[in-house]
């Protein structure tokens, strides 16, 4: 069968379009009391009556049987965080137990097996749901690897770095301790135990300047490397603890007098200098820790804290490299090292907004949406201050939320 003529050509309709959707913007298309407009600025189908925007407290999406869809319901819930936290569905005695309880009943029942699923192996243990977490923070090279797994070129254990991150998550503990430890972590199996302790193998920085993961030997040797100015070090941290990316130019302040081109790289050219003026200031707490050389210097051990790094390994590299400083700043606030850098990051909003969006993403699905914001603030806010970086206590919130228990 032949097509119908179009009655506009390709340029007359492109020319038209604007004006035609502008026309039916305040229209109803679908007749469910939301103008096309709002559905399409909302992310809902303006065709669809049963696809409604859920700030207007009228979502419509169908019948079901099982679950209260659209609002927040306690079985649904129940079955997600069984799945999200131990791995394994409830059985139907479980779910018929469950049903029977009364409202507040449900939630103490959540409550409890939320505590219970975070002692598992499948939340805690080797490659778990908080060793997922950790992957983008880790950063892991099998072939670089030492101790268990051990690689081709065994370099650095970063299972000390999965095991300080699960411990800050774990329990009681402070979540802020995955930058700011003065200890390292020691993993112990069936099951799956965390402890403190003092001395690692090839943990080799000295207590005084520790801070938690940024400083392990893992980290050191893989962002350090061989650089005088550990950039790639500071952005990864920057992104991976405080959930910021230098490339976007996020929660970063320029500073006067900056950049200085310390190591010679050409970044006081006028294409680098604005982006340099922000990230090197943030890079210079990292001077005095090495990553790796060959040969290795006799007097600057592989990952670790060197006081006069700089002079002892690179102290012809430039004419002003051994005038760069160890002091510099984050969030636009000078800090006078690496250990007060981390102490600085790990009292922020944005560490805590970026700790929350992790869990956000590993239980909801997602990032926050426009329609879970408000939910979203109010889970980091309690997070960092109701909850003192308790991560335990925080994952009690959000389950409760609608992002997390509305089908």
């Amino acid at each position: 069968m032949p097509h119908a003529a179009r009655p506009l050509s390709d340029g007359d309709f492109a020319a038209a379009l604007p004006s035609a959707l502008k026309a039916v913007e305040a229209q109803d298309a679908d007749g469910d009391g939301v103008p096309n407009l709002v559905e399409i600025q909302r992310g809902t189908f303006p065709a669809d009556p049963n696809s409604v925007p859920t700030e207007t407290g009228r979502c419509q999406a169908g019948e079901n049987p099982q679950y209260d869809v659209c609002h927040y319901d306690a079985r649904f819930a129940y079955n997600r965080l069984l799945l999200d936290f131990c791995g394994t569905p409830p059985t139907y005695a479980q779910l018929k137990e469950f049903n029977a309880l009364s409202a507040d009943a449900k939630l103490a029942r959540m409550d409890a097996e939320l505590d219970r699923c975070t002692q598992s192996e499948f939340w805690r243990g080797k490659n778990g749901q908080l060793w997922k977490l950790a992957h983008p923070k880790v950063r892991p090279v099998g072939s670089l690897k030492a101790g268990e797994d051990k690689g081709v070129v065994p370099l650095a254990d970063y299972y000390d770095d999965y095991a300080l991150y699960a411990y800050a998550q774990l329990d009681d503990h402070d979540a802020r301790e995955v930058m700011t430890a003065k200890h390292f972590v020691l993993r112990e199996t069936h099951p799956t135990r965390y402890s403190v302790t003092q001395t690692l193998p090839m943990q080799a920085v000295d207590e005084l300047h520790r801070a938690g993961n940024i400083t392990s030997a893992w980290s050191l040797i893989y962002f350090v490397m061989f650089s005088a100015l550990p950039r790639n070090a500071a952005s990864q941290a920057y992104r991976a603890y405080l959930g910021l990316d230098i490339a976007k130019q996020e929660g970063l302040f320029s500073i006067p007098g900056e950049p200085r081109d310390y190591d010679g790289k050409g970044v006081d050219a006028p294409a680098c200098a604005a982006c340099h003026a922000t990230l090197d200031p943030l890079s210079y707490p990292f001077r005095n820790y090495e990553g790796l050389s060959f040969p290795r210097h006799p007097e600057v051990p592989w990952a670790s804290y060197v006081p006069g790094r700089i002079e002892k390994r690179f102290p012809n590299a430039t004419p002003i490299i051994t005038q760069m400083p160890e002091t510099g700043y984050l969030f636009g606030q000078p800090v006078s090292n690496l250990v007060e850098w981390a102490q600085v990051g790990a009292n922020s909003d944005a560490f805590a907004i970026a700790a929350v969006t992790d869990y956000w993403k590993l239980l909801v699905g997602h990032p926050p949406t426009a329609e879970e914001h408000a939910e979203f603030v109010a889970t980091w806010k309690r997070f960092k201050g109701t909850h003192q970086y308790r991560v335990q206590r925080m994952l009690h919130d959000l389950i409760r939320t609608e992002a997390y228990g509305a089908p």
